[in-house]
């Protein structure tokens, strides 16, 4: 076994140097015979199969034949081999570390932004909204718009509904004040009434007076008191909301001016004076229930302590977690450290309601 690998070694040693040294006669005569022997053998196959390892080399060795022998050298056609050769330099020179040709993609805030402006306003154009976008510093095109909201399935303006019923009640709400009576029991049994008013756009909540006897009277005289502390507001009212008690007149109505329209409740709907008519429930749940009422005078104190409370402190959903009376704007507060900040609690009426501050 030894003897045999020996042998083989000193075999090979004495092949290269005479393949070195043959003469160049020898090294012709050796490539016509390959070239005949590969001649013979295209004859008998249809096609050659090239390995990706047979293309790169053959691709190589073009290189350092002259054109005009390629097809005496090599099997394959020049235009092939030339195609072999973009191929490696395609592979090559991919430049993944390059940035991809053309305008970069919208971040993912802005499409966010503009189907939040599509769905919001209805009436708004891809291009209504590029304007929209320009002025708080988003630059874009509008075709990208349009695009934006094509793929997302919005379409255009002319062709999308028109407002949905809580924008457009929300709209219609600033127009109108809605009143009602609240019975209340006190410790002798005895049944009082307030006159309660409220503003369907800002939540605020009047307090007309408290009475026993709620005459016609009575009802046009505290009518007006609502109307004076409205103010400035009086010029937007539109419409007023009431039912068809007998104890509101002619004259009780013109206390909010000739130009507002009085809308009647159809006879035993309270739902068509909800919001009104919630109000109530709120008044009763969150301080008549939990208090007793002694007199006439005691009940005007109470309900004008929470109806304070109520515009001025209490969060509401429909404006955004702020009173009615908040001068700001409907949005959220900023986020507060309570480890640097004391919170104070400020009673009223004694504790049944509390109000916390951040301390002086």
């Amino acid at each position: 076994m030894v003897l045999s690998l020996v042998t083989a070694l000193v075999r090979n040693l004495v092949a290269a140097p005479a393949a070195v040294l043959r003469s160049r006669g020898a090294k012709d005569a050796e490539v016509l015979a390959l070239r005949h022997e590969n001649a013979v053998l295209r004859r008998q196959i249809g096609r050659v199969r090239y390995e990706p390892a047979d293309r790169i080399r053959l691709a190589v060795l073009s290189r350092l034949v002259p054109r005009e022998r390629w097809r005496e050298v090599f099997a394959v056609t020049p235009t092939t081999l030339l195609r072999w050769h973009r191929e490696l330099l395609t592979r090559k020179w991919t430049f993944a570390h390059h940035r991809r040709p053309g305008r970069p993609s919208t971040a993912p805030a802005v499409k966010q932004l503009i189907l939040r402006l599509a769905r919001e306003n209805s009436n708004w154009g891809h291009r209504r909204i590029q304007g929209e976008l320009a002025r708080p510093g988003y630059p874009i095109a509008p075709s990208t718009v349009w695009e934006i909201q094509h793929t997302a399935g919005i379409d255009p303006a002319p062709q999308r509904s028109g407002p949905t019923w809580s924008q457009f009640l929300t709209a219609q709400a600033h127009g109108i004040i809605a009143a009602d009576f609240l019975h209340l029991d006190t410790v002798p049994l005895k049944r009082l009434y307030a006159l309660v008013f409220i503003e369907h756009g800002t939540r605020r909540v009047h307090l007309a007076g408290v009475t026993a006897h709620p005459t016609a009277q009575w009802t046009t005289q505290q009518a007006r008191n609502p109307a004076m502390t409205l103010g400035s507001r009086m010029d937007s009212l539109r419409f007023l909301l009431r039912d068809r008690d007998t104890k509101y007149t002619r004259s009780s109505d013109a206390a909010f001016e000739a130009d507002v329209e009085v809308l009647l409740n159809p006879p035993r709907a309270p739902r068509a004076n909800a919001i009104c008519e919630r109000v109530a429930g709120t008044l009763r749940r969150e301080i008549l229930d939990r208090i007793l009422i002694y007199n006439q005078t005691h009940a005007h104190r109470v309900l004008t302590a929470y109806i304070r409370h109520y515009n001025q402190h209490r969060p509401h959903q429909s404006w955004q977690q702020l009173p009615p009376d908040s001068t700001e704007p409907p949005a959220p507060a900023t986020v507060t450290n309570l480890q640097a900040h004391r919170i104070r609690r400020q009673p009223v009426l004694d504790g049944l309601i509390n109000e916390y501050r951040h301390a002086a």
